[in-house]
C-alpha cells in the first residue's frame, strides 16, 4: 500500500540571522523537501531573523559578549508566538543553547545531533569535520559524535583557518571566492583521508555548493536539519 504524508499541524519556530544567508538556505531547503503540492500543505513557520545576536565564535574564546541571553529570549519569543517546534540553523549557537538552565517550553530539533546521525548513515569510516574555529575548539560536535559512535577527523590549524575564510566569504556574499577556497581545502583533506566531509557550520554548505565538488561526498548541516524538521512536521498516512 502506498504511503503518503500529511502535515500534523505543528507550527515551526525558526531563529535565524546567524547568518542570514544560512537561514534563508534552510527555509529554501525546507520548502523543497516538504511533501507538499499546495501552499496549504506546507507548514506554518514563525521566524525571528536576529542578526544582532553577538558572535558565537568570539564568545566561545571569551573575547566578546555571550549570545546566550539573547538566544534564550528569542526562542521564548517564538514559543509565545505559537511555535510548537524550534530550530536554530546555526551550529555554534547550540554550544550556548545546551547551557540553558531552564528547559525550553517547546522541543528544539538539535542541528548537531541531526547532522551527526545523518553523517553516520553515509560515513561508516568517519568524516572530516569542517566548522567554525569556535565549534572546533569547544568540542560540541566531538561530544555528540562520541555519543552516537561517529569517528570525526579534525583539520589542522591551517586547514581550520581556510574553513573560517570560507565562512567569512559566505557571510560577505562572496560565494565564488568561498567556492574556490572550499574546493582547494576539501581536495587537500581528501588526499589525506578519503572520507566524506561534514559541513558543521551553516555557511559551509553554501561554500561547498559553490565549489563544484560532488554533493554525495558531503553532509550538510542545513540539509540534515531540514530533513529532521520534515520528519517532525509530517506524519505517514495510508493512501
Amino acid at each position: 500500500m502506498a504511503v503518503k504524508y500529511r502535515k500534523n499541524g505543528k507550527r515551526l519556530g525558526v531563529l535565524g540571522g546567524m547568518g542570514p544567508a544560512a537561514a534563508a538556505e534552510f527555509l529554501r531547503q525546507l520548502a523543497a523537501k516538504c511533501p507538499a503540492a499546495t501552499d496549504q500543505e506546507h507548514p506554518v513557520v514563525y521566524m525571528i531573523g536576529d542578526a544582532e545576536i553577538p558572535d558565537r565564535g568570539t564568545a566561545i574564546f571569551g573575547k566578546g559578549p555571550s549570545p546566550l541571553p539573547r538566544l534564550q529570549a528569542d526562542l521564548l519569543q517564538l514559543c509565545a508566538m505559537g511555535a510548537d517546534i524550534l530550530v536554530v540553523p546555526c551550529n555554534t549557537a547550540h554550544y550556548f543553547i545546551d547551557q540553558f538552565q531552564e528547559p525550553l517550553p517547546k522541543p528544539l530539533i538539535h542541528i548537531v545531533g541531526s547532522t551527526v546521525l545523518a553523517t553516520k548513515a553515509i560515513a561508516p569510516n568517519g568524516a572530516w569535520m569542517l566548522s567554525t574555529k569556535g565549534t572546533r575548539a569547544c568540542g560540541l560536535y566531538q561530544k555528540y559524535a562520541a555519543k552516537h559512535g561517529l569517528k570525526l577527523f579534525i583539520p589542522n590549524e591551517e586547514q581550520s583557518d581556510k574553513a573560517q575564510q570560507v565562512i567569512d566569504f559566505v557571510k560577505a556574499n562572496k560565494l565564488a571566492e568561498a567556492g574556490i577556497i572550499m574546493r582547494a581545502l576539501v581536495e587537500e583533506l581528501w588526499r589525506e583521508r578519503d572520507v566524506p566531509v561534514m559541513t558543521a557550520c551553516t555557511e559551509l554548505p553554501l561554500g561547498y555548493d559553490a565549489s563544484g565538488l560532488p554533493q554525495e561526498r558531503s553532509v550538510s548541516s542545513i540539509g540534515a536539519l531540514a530533513d529532521a524538521v520534515v520528519r517532525a512536521l509530517y506524519d505517514e498516512v495510508e493512501a
